[in-house]
């Protein structure tokens, strides 16, 4: 697949998520195969500015390549300065976020309400297209409501601003993640653009991807949520799609991957920062497992390597034995940070300066 210039090894990418898509996650999802992944949503404001926190957004390395970086902002001047800032740190491809429902970034004309002034998020568009020649993409929304779907509209303008792809969430904002994503409106995307469309959206296994690709003749599928405490989804895709089985990892093989990932977050930030933050990847992870529930109750109070090292072994440990009842009632219940969401208004709210300060004055 090809995104302008950019010549991708297959179709499956991994969504921009903030709050989780940091470079640990991104290379862990990368040792299974995807073609492209992204950054956090990126504070334009943030980046000319200088700020090294919003920097750190950008950090990479040679097995995270290539690297999307997405934007947002709404003045067109500070999206094209930050284009230019992302491309001197070496990003491989350029995002525009369109499709943030978060109010945080919502209530600044940002995100999603770029799709309900069409004028502006035009003017966006095309001063990141004229800041940059690397491949450029825009990730949107169906529309801000149900009464405003305006996804092939803005995906018509995103086309006559020289975007190289389009990637569409059919849900509305004010939808967030509830219901069902709208496939339909990915198809008729797909039949409206000659650049390419990929799909996002309720791909929570390699037979979802799959019907995808087929029902709405999209060029590629984004694997968000699905991803997360599941990087294995992204190598049963590109089996599935290639005719060849389904596996499901081995306790080993999982445990392997968890003490990787943490190992990759207490590198990244330190022992204390990347194990704090690890404790979601590991409610992820443990999802659906026997004991699953009472492992993620523990989990909550970890607070350094050592400690989680000691956690999983006892835990896979215990997994490993039949004998040994692991019997949760109500197993797989709801979390109040499985979503994601929560996720998202942590790092929205972390760049929280830069998303007023994003906003031209007067439409503060």
């Amino acid at each position: 697949m090809n995104i302008g210039h950019l010549q991708l090894k297959n179709n499956v990418l991994l969504a921009p998520m903030a709050g989780i898509t940091d470079l640990p996650f991104r290379t862990i999802v990368r040792s299974f195969g995807c073609g492209l992944a992204f950054t956090e949503m990126v504070s334009a404001s943030g980046l000319i500015r200088g700020k090294e926190k919003t920097f750190r957004y950008l950090a990479s390395s040679p097995a995270d390549q290539p690297l999307g970086v997405q934007l947002f902002g709404c003045d067109p001047d500070a999206m094209a300065k930050a284009a230019r800032v992302a491309v001197e740190r070496g990003a491989d491809l350029l995002d525009v976020n369109m499709g943030c429902p978060v109010k945080k970034v919502a209530k600044t004309g940002s995100g999603a309400s770029l799709m309900r002034d069409p004028g502006r998020a035009a003017a966006v568009l095309r001063a990141v297209r004229g800041a940059s020649a690397l491949p450029l993409t825009v990730k949107i929304r169906a529309g801000w409501s149900a009464r405003q779907i305006n996804a092939l509209e803005i995906g018509q303008i995103a086309e006559e601003c020289g975007v190289d792809a389009v990637i569409l969430h059919p849900r509305t904002a004010d939808q967030g993640f509830a219901g069902l994503s709208d496939w339909m409106l990915i198809a008729a995307l797909k039949k409206k653009l000659r650049i390419p469309v990929i799909g996002s959206g309720d791909i929570r296994c390699p037979e979802d991807a799959a019907r995808m690709l087929r029902e709405t003749g999209c060029d590629g599928v984004m694997i968000g949520r699905g991803a997360m405490g599941n990087p294995w989804i992204i190598k049963n895709i590109l089996s599935h799609l290639a005719g060849s089985g389904i596996s499901a990892p081995s306790l080993a093989e999982r445990q392997e991957i968890i003490r990787r990932h943490l190992a990759l977050a207490v590198d990244f930030y330190d022992e204390k920062v990347g194990t704090r933050d690890f404790r979601k990847h590991l409610l992820w992870y443990t999802k659906g497992l026997r004991g699953g529930a009472r492992f993620r109750q523990e989990a909550g109070q970890i607070s350094d390597q050592a400690s989680a090292l000691q956690a999983l072994q006892d835990y896979f440990q215990l997994l490993s034995e039949p004998s040994v009842a692991l019997c949760d009632a109500g197993d797989g219940g709801g979390n109040p940070t499985m979503d994601g969401e929560s996720s998202w208004d942590a790092e929205v709210t972390a760049q929280g300066n830069d998303i007023v300060d994003s906003v031209p004055p007067a439409e503060k």
